[in-house]
């Protein structure tokens, strides 16, 4: 048991280390399993080497429209900041001459924080991070282009007999594996377009400046569970008070935003993504915290893909298919279900 437990710890650690190898790895699977329907769909029409051309366009496509989404949403908001830098330093000021008649001292110790050229690099920081992704995105499209090329050798080998009786075993977790990951993102695909089109008109009628950024942050940050909508919520929340000088609204702007991310991802996602996905709450937030303090944003994007992946494997596997019961909240559907 000690040895497994320190094993374990060993394995942890070396992903904590190489995660510039992989986080990119990982990241790539998924996209090997989204677009393998894809690519073998254009094989059947066009030579091998064009279609691979062509799905390595679409997933570029996609990695681009995601990270510019936010990329841009924050850039729109670092140079509001930029040109309102003395207004929100007067708001700032105001709100602590209040809360010091309050009893509530904050001039001493956020005063000497607080910085409004410090809000605006951070801003900046965080859109010239997004924007240098590209070298995880040449990485992932590495493995991609290598993966994608070596789906049905790899799918022969582990049907051949030296593989079994574990080469089928994985072989059907693996199609499970991606046929599960394929709904989910196109659920989530779906919830997030629809939740950056109602947080745009949503703040377009409420007269917030930036309506479209926060859509489009609203959008892109919706894939990652729990730790995107907070930020896409709080974000909004935290500008209304500079720009409209009225908590009130602010209040309202929070509440609404809440609602509408409460519907989309609490009512109507589910709905669509059926019982088959069903997933522990608990292990959903722990899954993108954990691979969140792993590998960063790249991790909290694919925590939930690997829980549904380590799910899979445990209802196959008869010694663990109890942790499958739990973690996807449901009985296993494995063969000894």
């Amino acid at each position: 048991m000690f040895g497994a437990i320190g094993t374990g710890i060993l394995v942890l650690a070396l992903l904590r280390l190489a995660q510039p190898i992989f986080a990119p790895l990982f990241f790539s699977l998924l996209i090997i399993a989204l677009m393998w329907p894809c690519q073998l769909a254009l094989q059947r029409k066009l030579p091998r080497l064009v279609a691979l051309f062509v799905s390595l366009t679409l997933t570029m496509t996609a990695i681009l429209v995601l990270g510019s989404s936010v990329a841009w949403g924050l850039t729109q908001l670092g140079h509001w900041l930029f040109l309102n830098a003395e207004r929100l330093q007067t708001i700032y000021t105001v709100w602590a001459d209040w809360l010091e008649l309050q009893g509530i001292p904050v001039m001493g110790t956020l005063s000497d924080r607080f910085d409004i050229r410090w809000l605006v690099g951070f801003m900046q920081s965080m859109a010239g991070r997004l924007n240098s992704f590209a070298g995880f995105a040449v990485l992932v499209l590495i493995f991609v282009m290598l993966g994608l090329l070596e789906v049905n050798e790899f799918g022969a080998r582990l049907a051949s007999p030296h593989a079994q009786p574990y080469g089928d075993r994985i072989l059907v977790a693996n199609r499970a594996i991606a046929a599960k990951l394929r709904r989910f993102m196109i659920v989530r695909t779906v919830a997030s377009v629809l939740t950056g089109f109602v947080v745009w008109i949503f703040t377009l009628g409420m007269g917030l400046e930036l309506a479209a950024a926060w859509g489009a942050i609203a959008f892109a940050l919706n894939y990652i569970p729990f730790i995107g909508p907070l930020v896409a919520t709080v974000l909004p929340t935290l500008f209304a008070v500079a720009h409209f000088g009225s908590w009130e609204m602010a209040v309202v702007i929070f509440a609404s935003l809440n609602i509408i991310q409460f519907v989309i991802g609490s009512y109507l996602e589910p709905q669509l993504t059926g019982a088959s996905l069903s997933l522990s709450p608990f292990a959903v937030i722990f899954a993108v915290f954990f691979w969140s303090f792993m590998w960063g944003v790249s991790g909290a994007f694919i925590g939930v893909p690997l829980l549904i992946a380590f799910v899979v494997y445990c209802e196959g596997a008869p010694s663990a298919s109890w942790l499958a019961a739990i973690l996807a909240n449901k009985p296993p559907e494995g063969p000894d279900a």
